[in-house]
């Protein structure tokens, strides 16, 4: 069973909603796969998803409530298949801790799947309103049913 792992800085926004969004599809496909989501940084340890993210998992059906932010670790290289990056400096922040050429091939930006080549962040909503909150998990949605595909013609 493969093992999905999204990253952004604080893990209460991007890769919380990310986790969420893939979650829910897989459950819904009935495909096996294990996701979770972590931040580079340690901000945000043990707390849950920011309350305007999970309002904005609940405007799409989506329940994040239960998420606690943790924080990447060079163990997460060992536990997960892909490690999705939100941005590029979370994608730098990861690839550091990286100890060989296998770690550093597991991670790309999350983007990727739905803007190949293209070297594309999702943009952090935190500092903004709630419509930057909606562009992210519109972003995410689509990159995850790409994802899905890609994962399907393996």
């Amino acid at each position: 069973m493969k093992k999905i792992l999204f990253v952004c800085l604080g893990n209460i926004c991007r890769s919380a909603i990310a986790e969420g969004i893939l979650n829910a599809k897989i459950e819904k496909q009935k495909i096996d796969l294990i996701v979770d989501s972590a931040g580079t940084a340690n901000y945000h340890v043990g707390e849950a998803p920011d309350k305007r993210m999970q309002q904005k998992a609940i405007d799409h059906n989506l329940n994040i409530s239960n998420q606690r932010g943790r924080q990447f670790s060079v163990n997460d290289f060992d536990e997960f298949d892909y490690i999705f990056a939100m941005d590029e400096s979370n994608q730098n922040n990861i690839l550091q801790l990286a100890r060989n050429k296998v770690d550093k091939n597991k991670v790309m930006l999350f983007l990727s799947f739905n803007h190949p080549n293209k070297n594309l962040s999702v943009p952090d909503p935190y500092y903004g309103g709630e419509q930057g909150f909606e562009a992210v998990y519109q972003m995410l949605n689509t990159a995850c049913d790409e994802f899905i595909k890609t994962l399907k013609n393996e």
